[in-house]
């Protein structure tokens, strides 16, 4: 069935919407993309893209190319603050049950390969476009569909959806990430999980040394101090932890540290009224512990060009859109929830995929909806 091409609108060119701009002129369809920004942004350290993201990269044609930037860890393996291991999990065998590999990668690598492929399709992201409400109204009438993929935290579509009923939600820790690199003599293809008393490292090798990482902890939001304070103190509390954590924070790019305050937002009972619709974070943010926010960016850019491409009935496709996806981003909010409970509560206790899930259930929940 030929179904009719269309006009669409993105706001955003963070993953969703660049990954969502590719799939859809690759079918022929008109997109335009809006940026607030001046550039293409590389907010954030780095990305873990599981097999269920690394589908998506395949379809996106650039799944060689992100393996070629990126590393591919073998294993992840959780200590506790004295270096002792606690658990250990085989990426392998999961990557081997999904028929793909897990590919660890820096945000501005993603984010470049992202802006290149669009690039080389032709299509230009429209910067500094800062998209008001009012403007969300308007084009929606000169755009048969207009996509929010503007953020977890500023999305002006779910504002306009929404109004003030689904802002996002602080979970009460602060997490600050940053690019390093590792010692030579120090490689090692695991990502390393270092925890200890509402206190987290964690450290996620990527190729030729080059590693990104977080420390995080309980904290109240303060967007007041600066950023060198809390570079101070991730030092400060984190100064007496194992060596792998001190080698990177010894060799950390100080202009690379960010400091951000994690939100997620709870489920929401719909994603788009008429021809407007959101999708990535701006829909269903989840915390860092879940580990699937960039996953399910790029799940929803490929689900939605799918459906659009099987109706010209619009309607049907964003109902069935909501309907094929809320489920398996609930769940991961709902796991990046739990994590973050146990990780920040005064009683952490070791959890990772192995000791609540086997590798056979995580590679059927990654791939659910995949063929």
């Amino acid at each position: 069935m030929m179904t009719r091409t269309k006009k669409i609108a993105i706001v955003g060119a963070g993953v969703a919407g660049m990954a969502l701009a590719i799939l859809a002129t690759k079918q022929g369809h008109q997109v335009s993309l809006f940026e607030r920004g001046s550039n293409v942004s590389f907010m954030g350290a780095g990305v873990t893209l599981w097999p269920n993201a690394m589908f998506v990269m395949q379809k996106m044609g650039l799944d060689k190319k992100v393996m070629q930037v990126g590393g591919t860890p073998c294993m992840m393996r959780q200590f506790d603050q004295n270096g002792l291991l606690q658990t250990e999990f085989d990426i392998l065998a999961v990557n081997s049950l999904c028929n793909f590999p897990s590919v660890t990668v820096l945000r501005r690598e993603l984010m470049s390969l992202l802006a290149g492929a669009l690039d080389n399709l032709g299509r230009e992201i429209t910067f500094n476009c800062s998209i008001t409400a009012a403007d969300v109204m308007k084009l929606s009438q000169e755009f048969d569909l207009v996509v929010g993929a503007d953020g977890r935290m500023n999305s002006i579509v779910r504002q306009t959806l929404y109004a003030e009923k689904a802002t996002p939600r602080y979970h009460g820790f602060v997490n600050v990430i940053g690019v390093g690199r590792q010692q030579k003599g120090n490689f090692n293809n695991a990502i390393d999980d270092f925890r200890g008393q509402g206190e987290r490292f964690g450290i996620v090798p990527v190729n030729n040394g080059w590693c990104y990482w977080a420390g995080a902890w309980s904290a109240p939001i303060d967007n007041e101090r600066p950023r060198a304070h809390w570079c101070e103190e991730l030092h400060q509390r984190f100064r007496d932890w194992p060596a792998p954590v001190q080698n990177v924070l010894l060799s950390c790019d100080s202009t690379s540290v960010n400091c951000i305050f994690v939100h997620d937002i709870d489920p929401l009972p719909f994603w788009h009224q008429g021809n407007v619709l959101m999708i990535g974070d701006a829909a269903h943010a989840s915390l860092p512990t879940s580990g699937q926010g960039a996953c399910q960016a790029l799940e929803d850019a490929w689900h939605l060009t799918r459906l659009l491409k099987g109706t010209d009935d619009l309607e049907t496709a964003l109902q069935g859109f909501y309907q094929q996806r809320h489920i398996k981003t609930s769940a991961a909010q709902l796991v990046g929830r739990q994590f973050a409970e146990k990780i920040f509560s005064e009683q952490p206790e070791p959890l990772l995929p192995a000791s609540t899930i086997s590798t056979a259930e995580l590679s059927r929940f990654w791939m659910q909806g995949l063929t």
